[in-house]
C-alpha cells in the first residue's frame, strides 16, 4: 500500500473523471470555504477501466457502512457494485463529511454520495448523448454502459476520454425514486469480512514504517497530576537505543523494538506531585448529585404541578448509571511521521478531520501540512483511546525525529480512555382512576458527553492537556432521549449539566440513549405495574405516532407475548436443586426522537440463589426506513444486544481514592461467548419510501430497560441501577 500517495498522483495514475461538490454537511463539520468544491472535482471517481472510486469522509467501524455506501452509489450511477471501492477518512483524498457518530453514516453520508452519483451519471450520459448523436432522454444506463435506441453504446470509461469537467454543480439533478433502486435493499455480503476471517485485513496495529521506532508514554495512575522528576538514568543501559521524550507533562520513551519499549516505560522513574482524590465508588450518586449543575428545560407541556396534585396516585424513582468503558479488546495504536515538510498520521480515529486539525494544533502546524490517513483499528462506538494515542505519536515523532508507532497497553486503554460518564436521573408521575398517566416530571443529571478532539483544540486530546493547550467542545449527548415519545397532558423534562466529573469522560454508544431509556422505560413499566396494566399494552395507550405503535405490536407478535400486568403471579419453578424464575420484559425508544423505532423485548432466566441473570431470548422489532442492506442491519442489531446486554449486567469502572482499579479483564469484564442468548430474533420493518435511518446505535438503547423490566416481571424485585449484578440482584429479593 503506498500511505503517501497524493489527490494529483491518484487521480494521474487512474487516468479518472473526478465528480465532486459542496453538499451541505452536519452542523459544526463544515471547513473553511473551498472553490473547488464547486467544481466537478472529488467526490469520485470513474477510471479508465470502469470502476468508480469513492472519496468518502466517513470511516468503517465494524457497521458495514463501507459496504452499504458502495451499495448506494452502485445503484445511483448504475454500475455493478464490484465496479465500486471506498476511500475512507483520508483527509487529502476525501471531502469532511463530519465525524462518523450518531448512526448518521446513512442518513447523512449516504444522502451525500448519493446525490454526488446522481450528478455524475446525470453528466456521463449528457456527455454520451452528444457522442451517440441521440437526445439525453432516450439513453438508458446498465452496468456502466451507455446505450442509444439503435444499439450503439459507450462505456463510462470510454465517454470519459481522460478528460476533466470545468464546470459547476447542477443542484437540479434528482437521485433514482425508491422503487428504481435494485441494489439498495440487497444483503450483499460485507466487504471487508473475507479479509477479517482468514487474517489478511491490515490494522493499523499492523502498519509499519520505514525507519520507525516504538514509543510508550508514562502517564500518572490519576488525572491532572504534574511531573515532578524524571529520572533518565533509570533506563540507562536498557537494550534499544532507548531514549526518553518529555515535554511539559508529557513523558514517554522509545526504542528500536516494541518489547524494548515496553521494558524502558516499565522501568522509567517517574515522580508525580499528588493529584486530588477521587471519592469512594458508594458515594458516586450523592456526588453526581451534588455537583454545580446549569438546568434547562427540554420540553414542557400543561401545568405539572397541578398534574402531580390531582393524580389519584403518585409514584417516584431514582436511577442510576455508572462510569462504564468502550472496553475495546484491541488497544488503540497509531502511528506518525513528523518532518519539516509535513506530517502524517496513520489513525483509525472516528474523526478525520478534527483529529487532523487538532494535532495540528499539538504541533504548532498548519492543518495543510498535516495529512491523515484513516486505518481502521479497534472496535470503538465512540471515543475510545484512538484520537489520544493518534497524538501521542504525533508529539513523540515530533520530539525524536523519527517516524514512531505508539501502541497502548491493556492498562492504558482501560485507565486513560473517556468513559461514559456517571448519571442520576429521577422520575415522577401521576396516574388517573382509570390509570392513565396525567404528568410526568423527569430530572437528568450529567456531564456532557461529547469531548471529542474539534475546532482545532489539542487540549482535548491527553497529550494536549499535558502540555497545558485548553479545551473546547461542543454540548451533546447527554440528553439524548431524556424526552420520551408519549403523550401525558402535563410534561417536564429537564436537563442539569454538570460543569465537571469524576474521571475523564466523553461519548460511549448510543451517548446518553442507553441510559435515558432506561430510567423512561423502566418508569413506564412501574406505572403499568401500578395501574395492573399490561406493558405493552399501557404503552400504546399513551403512544400516537403509527411507527412507534407499529414496532411494538410486531414485537409482541414476534416474542409470543404473554399479554398480562407484571409481575408475572407464578414466579418460582423447579430448576435441578435451585430455585429458578423466569421473565419477560419489554422497552421502546425513538433513537434520538427522530432516528430508528425501536421495540425489544427480553426474557431472562434468574437463579434465587445466586442472583445471577441469564437472558436466553431477546427478540427486536426495527424499523430505520429505507433498508440498505437488510443483513448488514441484521448485524448491526445483534451487535447492539451483546455490547447492550454486556452492559446491562456486567461492566462498571471500579476505583477508590487513589484511582482507576479496573486495569484490566479481571476488573472490567465483558460478555463471553457462552453468556450470548440462545436467540436473537429480529423482524426488520421496511419503508422504502421514507429516508434511510442509521442503525450503528438505536437496538443498544432499549436493552437496561427490557432487563430490568424482565428481572421486575420474574421476581417482583425493581433494579434502578446498572448493572445488574447477582449482589444487587439479591439485595433486591432480600
Amino acid at each position: 500500500m503506498n500511505h503517501r500517495m497524493n489527490r494529483r498522483e491518484f487521480l494521474t495514475g487512474a487516468g479518472a473523471l473526478v465528480v465532486s461538490f459542496s453538499i451541505p454537511l452536519p452542523a459544526g463539520a463544515q471547513q473553511a470555504p473551498n472553490p473547488r468544491l464547486e467544481q466537478l472535482d472529488a467526490w469520485l471517481a470513474v477510471g479508465g477501466d470502469g470502476k468508480v472510486t469513492v472519496f468518502c469522509g466517513k470511516v468503517e467501524l465494524g457497521t458495514g457502512i463501507q459496504t452499504a455506501l458502495a451499495q448506494i452509489v452502485a445503484d445511483e450511477l448504475d454500475v455493478a457494485f464490484e465496479r465500486v471501492h471506498i476511500i475512507m477518512g483520508d483527509t487529502a483524498l476525501c471531502q469532511n463529511q463530519g465525524p462518523t457518530v450518531g448512526s448518521q453514516s446513512i442518513p447523512n453520508g449516504g444522502t451525500q454520495l448519493r446525490q454526488a452519483a446522481a450528478e455524475a451519471r446525470h453528466t456521463l450520459v449528457g456527455l454520451a448523448a452528444a457522442r451517440l448523436g441521440a437526445p439525453a432522454d432516450r439513453l438508458t444506463v446498465s452496468d456502466g454502459a451507455v446505450m442509444a435506441p439503435g444499439g450503439a453504446k459507450l462505456s463510462y470509461a470510454e465517454v470519459l476520454g481522460n478528460r476533466k469537467f470545468d464546470r459547476k454543480l447542477d443542484r437540479k439533478v434528482k437521485p433514482k425514486a425508491s422503487s428504481a433502486l435494485k441494489v439498495v435493499g440487497q444483503s450483499i455480503q460485507r466487504v471487508d469480512i473475507p479479509g477479517k476471517v482468514y487474517g489478511t485485513h491490515a490494522y493499523v496495529q499492523n502498519i509499519r514504517l520505514p525507519g520507525m521506532v516504538h514509543g510508550r508514554v508514562v502517564r500518572p495512575p490519576r488525572q491532572k497530576a504534574v511531573v515532578a522528576r524524571v529520572d533518565e538514568s533509570s533506563v540507562k543501559g536498557l537494550p534499544g537505543n532507548v531514549r526518553v521524550a518529555r515535554k511539559g507533562n508529557f513523558v514517554a520513551v522509545v526504542a528500536d523494538r516494541e518489547e524494548q519499549a515496553i521494558a524502558a516505560a516499565r522501568s522509567l522513574k517517574v515522580e508525580w506531585s499528588s493529584a486530588a482524590q477521587l471519592p469512594e465508588m458508594k458515594d458516586l450518586p450523592a456526588v453526581v448529585k451534588a455537583t454545580p449543575a446549569v438546568e434547562r428545560v427540554l420540553a414542557a407541556a400543561g401545568d405539572v404541578e397541578n398534574g402531580m396534585a390531582g393524580a389519584a396516585r403518585a409514584l417516584q424513582a431514582e436511577y442510576f448509571i455508572p462510569f462504564q468503558m468502550h472496553a475495546s479488546i484491541g488497544p488503540s495504536c497509531a502511528l506518525a511521521d513528523v518532518r519539516p515538510d509535513g506530517v502524517t498520521l496513520w489513525s483509525p480515529t472516528q474523526s478525520s478531520f478534527n483529529v487532523r486539525d487538532s494535532v495540528a494544533t499539538l504541533l504548532g502546524r498548519p492543518a495543510s501540512q498535516v495529512r491523515l490517513i484513516w486505518v481502521e483499528g479497534s472496535g470503538c462506538y465512540g471515543q475510545n483511546g484512538a484520537d489520544d494515542v493518534t497524538a501521542d505519536a504525533a508529539l513523540l515523532s515530533q520530539l525524536v525525529g523519527r517516524p514512531v508507532r505508539v501502541q497502548w497497553m491493556r492498562h492504558d486503554e482501560h485507565v486513560h480512555e473517556p468513559m461514559t460518564p456517571a448519571m442520576v436521573i429521577g422520575v415522577r408521575a401521576g396516574l388517573d382512576r382509570d390509570g392513565g398517566v396525567v404528568a410526568w416530571d423527569y430530572l437528568l443529571r450529567s456531564p456532557n458527553h461529547g469531548k471529542r478532539p474539534a475546532f482545532g483544540m489539542a487540549g482535548n486530546m491527553i497529550a494536549g492537556a499535558e502540555l497545558g493547550m485548553p479545551e473546547r467542545y461542543g454540548i451533546v449527548g447527554a440528553d439524548r432521549n431524556a424526552r420520551h415519545s408519549y403523550q401525558f397532558p402535563h410534561n417536564r423534562v429537564r436537563f442539569g449539566l454538570m460543569d465537571s466529573s469524576v474521571l475523564r469522560n466523553s461519548s460511549l454508544r448510543g451517548l446518553g440513549s442507553p441510559q435515558n431509556t432506561f430510567a423512561n422505560e423502566s418508569f413506564m413499566d412501574e406505572l403499568a405495574a401500578a395501574a395492573g396494566a399490561d406493558p405493552i399494552a399501557f404503552r400504546i395507550r399513551h403512544l400516537k405516532d403509527p411507527r412507534a405503535i407499529a414496532v411494538l405490536e410486531e414485537v409482541a407478535k414476534l416474542s409470543r407475548w404473554d399479554t398480562r400486568p407484571s409481575p408475572r403471579k407464578d414466579r418460582t419453578r423447579a430448576a435441578g436443586d435451585r430455585r429458578a424464575v423466569t421473565g419477560r420484559g419489554v422497552a421502546f425508544v425513538q433513537y434520538n426522537n427522530t432516528g430508528a423505532y425501536v421495540a425489544l423485548v427480553a426474557q431472562v432466566r434468574l437463579e434465587r440463589k445466586s442472583g445471577k441473570v441469564r437472558v436466553e431470548r431477546v427478540f427486536v422489532a426495527h424499523d430505520c426506513g429505507l433498508i440498505v442492506n437488510p443483513d448488514g442491519l441484521r448485524n448491526q442489531i445483534e451487535g447492539n444486544v451483546i455490547q447492550g446486554l454486556s452492559r446491562a449486567l456486567l461492566e462498571e469502572v471500579q476505583f477508590d481514592r487513589s484511582g482507576v482499579k479496573s486495569v484490566d479483564w479481571r476488573g472490567y469484564p465483558i460478555m463471553r461467548f457462552s453468556d450470548v442468548p440462545q436467540e436473537i430474533g429480529i423482524s426488520l420493518i421496511n419503508r422504502p419510501e421514507q429516508p434511510a435511518l442509521g442503525a450503528g446505535e438505536p437496538a443498544g438503547s432499549p436493552i437496561f430497560a427490557a432487563v430490568a423490566n424482565a428481572i421486575f416481571d420474574a421476581t417482583g424485585g425493581r433494579l434502578r441501577s446498572v448493572p445488574f449484578t447477582p449482589e444487587r440482584v439479591r439485595a433486591v429479593l432480600a
